[in-house]
């Protein structure tokens, strides 16, 4: 008779989520996030956290930000769509974390 799990351990984001948070926690997110996400994945987040930062500081059109960052304009509006989804203070954080975490700050 096998002991084997017929399910996955893992299935709500929240778990990834508190994965994540306990990483961090040990000062290996970095760590984690190279084992989870291939290159190519990792340069994905980097464009969507530029997209994020780009449509919340404002200053570019989509066209622009698309031109910019190299990425279709449907991605752009996608992020755009998103930020739809969630209330001022919320942007407000995430512009203050984005504009605080630039190289440019």
């Amino acid at each position: 008779m096998s002991n084997i799990q017929e399910t996955p351990e893992f299935t709500e984001w929240q778990q990834v989520v508190d994965i994540l948070r306990q990483a961090t926690t040990e000062h290996k997110d970095d760590t984690l996030l190279r084992l989870l996400l291939t290159p190519d994945e990792r340069s994905v987040l980097l464009s969507r956290v530029n997209i994020l930062h780009e449509l919340l500081n404002g200053e570019r059109s989509q066209r622009k930000i698309s031109e910019l960052l190299g990425v279709g304009v449907a991605t752009i509006t996608r992020g755009s769509n998103e930020l739809k989804h969630h209330d001022e203070d919320t942007k407000v954080w995430l512009s203050a974390l984005l504009k605080e975490q630039s190289p440019g700050a």
